[in-house]
């Protein structure tokens, strides 16, 4: 057993601030032990023993907190329960009831709402709204004539689409369904330290900044994305852009602005446009991104948007951090990732936050 007699003022400050952390601690007067960040009032810190994992809290006669779930059982169910729920959504044709969704659960609406809520930042209609969406999307982007979409989609008709536009696509069906038909991309590659750039532009501005991926794997993603558009080489517009990222990402001086074209889901766009206001040199978490679009519970829809993000660097989804300021998953790497903020970080004076 390892248990720490006396918190020290790091660990301390963590609980009395209830900040997520990776170490556990219990409360002598309740024989309960919790993980940071637990809503429970804090307790004084002379009642306060430190553990490295349940294992040592049980073992010294400690008890998990039924608030903040430290052993995660209740988040493990929750997640299964709540994985069950999206699959029958995305089986189903049409969008079914919040009181049928949570009978099929075995929770009253509330207990189910809620639980749907925490693990993926949505309604269960909401979530249904964008299963649709994204069968529309994919069936547009095959090929498919857009009243046959449309209802294969699950839509009742053309005009509800319509008139919901950006709120569901972003976008028009039209423009959805032509995947870039009609359209030149104009591309360019360049070397930089984090491995091979690609570059692509539309008349409208930027649509694709991918790198440390061989040339071919840069292409297909970009070919992916627009299936049907003729891709063609760089013209001087898109040599003054790709000059402006490579200076960038040799020298992130300020903030990199250039002529973007986006192409997503209205949450997306929203996302993206957020990433946009965190200044140079500093990160803010998933949450915090959330709250900055007014969807304080969508954070897991807020790590699939970066995800999805199509133009890095441009939109800087690599200041997005985990809730305890580590560097989570990048699409670029990691290294990369932590590369780029320390020069950005460099570059503001060491003045970043996170």
């Amino acid at each position: 057993m390892n248990t720490i007699t006396h918190i020290d003022d790091r660990r301390w400050a963590l609980v009395a601030a209830r900040q997520p952390a990776d170490f556990l601690y219990g409360v002598v007067t309740m024989r309960v032990y919790c993980r940071p960040g637990c809503p429970s009032p804090p307790p004084l810190r002379r009642n306060v023993r430190v553990f490295g994992t349940t294992e040592e809290a049980e073992a010294a006669g400690f008890r998990a907190c039924r608030r903040c779930d430290p052993k995660r059982e209740r988040e493990r169910l929750g997640a299964a329960i709540v994985s069950d729920a999206c699959a029958f959504i995305a089986a189903e044709e049409t969008i079914p009831s919040l009181e049928r969704l949570a009978q099929r659960s075995g929770y009253s609406r509330f207990h189910f709402l809620r639980m749907f809520r925490d693990h993926t930042g949505l309604t269960p209609r909401s979530y249904a709204e964008g299963v649709r969406a994204r069968r529309l999307v994919a069936s547009l982007a095959e090929g498919a004539r857009v009243a046959d979409a449309v209802a294969g989609a699950g839509y009742g008709s053309e005009s509800r689409v319509y008139e919901a536009t950006g709120r569901l696509l972003g976008m028009t069906p039209g423009r959805a369904r032509r995947g870039g038909a009609g359209e030149t991309i104009r591309t360019a590659f360049a070397d930089t330290t984090f491995g091979r750039l690609l570059v692509g532009a539309t008349d409208t501005g930027v649509c694709f900044i991918g790198f440390a991926e061989p040339d071919d794997a840069l292409m297909g993603d970009l070919r992916h994305r627009f299936p049907r558009a003729v891709i063609a080489d760089g013209d001087d517009r898109l040599a003054e852009s790709l000059r402006s990222i490579l200076a960038f990402i040799a020298e992130p001086a300020q903030a990199l602005s250039l002529p973007l074209d986006l192409r997503g889901t209205a949450f997306q766009l929203r996302v993206w446009q957020a990433l946009t206001r965190i200044p140079l040199g500093e990160t803010r978490t998933y949450a915090e991104v959330a709250g900055m679009i007014g969807a304080p519970k969508a954070v897991r829809a807020v790590a699939r948007s970066c995800a999805a993000n199509p133009v890095s660097l441009a939109v800087p989804c690599h200041r997005v951090v985990g809730s305890s300021g580590d560097l989570t998953g990048y699409r670029w790497g990691v290294p990369r990732k932590r590369a780029l903020l320390e020069r950005e970080r460099a570059a503001a004076g060491g003045s970043a936050k996170g």
